[in-house]
């Protein structure tokens, strides 16, 4: 088991800086335009065509994230693998999670029972919405998650989502972590406000980025 200091995002200070960025990025979005959904890439990995993407293969919005981390893949997967709630949590602002009921508790350590994913099983972000689903695991590189309420049988079908976690490899032993989120909705208020690119993507941008940064601190550390 690989251990840390301390758990990314925990803590008072932590929970205010994701509040201010949150309540900035919103102010800000105007000024900022489209580049947010492409923050962190480099080259052509904006536009790459990723595992999962198939999933969702005409969405009305879409974002790629990127971030370089100083260890190769097979030190960033075992954090990668282990997300979710009832997991090793989300790496990111743990009390704000909370706050809305999420009831995360991020982690420091690799978890050996949460090491071997597999294809069909839930990863639930908040304990009563639908769980996600998990659609590729390929060590160390690929890791997605498939999210739409009809296929839990909870809702009619309006809205679907992807959530894709790659690592690739880079120079030196370092690697190259990249998340994407793909959505497709119908045109009601409800789909729109829980699949729709607003207010959804401020703070999926915040969220994301703090556990990229979460996920490069503990992968270096480890």
């Amino acid at each position: 088991m690989a251990k840390t200091d301390r758990p990314p995002g925990t803590g008072v200070m932590a929970a205010l800086e994701g509040a201010v960025l949150i309540v900035w990025h919103f102010i800000a979005t105007p000024f900022i335009g489209r580049s947010r959904l492409r923050w962190g890439t480099i080259g052509s990995e904006s536009t790459d065509s990723l595992p999962g993407d198939d999933l969702v293969p005409s969405p009305k919005w879409t974002y790629t994230l990127g971030m370089g981390i100083d260890a190769p893949p097979e030190r960033v997967w075992p954090w990668v693998a282990q997300i979710g709630q009832r997991r090793g949590g989300f790496y990111t602002y743990q009390m704000l999670e909370n706050m809305v009921g999420c009831k995360i508790t991020n982690t420091a350590d690799i978890l050996p029972e949460h090491q071997n994913p597999s294809p069909g099983e839930e990863v639930y972000l908040h304990p009563t919405a639908p769980a996600m689903r998990i659609e590729v695991v390929e060590p160390p590189n690929a890791f997605v998650l498939f999210g739409a309420p009809a296929d839990v049988g909870s809702e009619e079908s309006w809205g679907m989502s992807t959530w894709q976690f790659i690592v690739r490899p880079g120079p030196g032993g370092t690697s190259r972590l990249i998340t994407r989120g793909r959505s497709d909705y119908s045109p009601g208020w409800k789909s729109r406000l829980a699949f729709g690119r607003f207010p959804i993507e401020v703070i999926t941008f915040v969220m994301s980025r703090k556990m990229m940064l979460g996920i490069k601190q503990l992968a270096e550390r480890s």
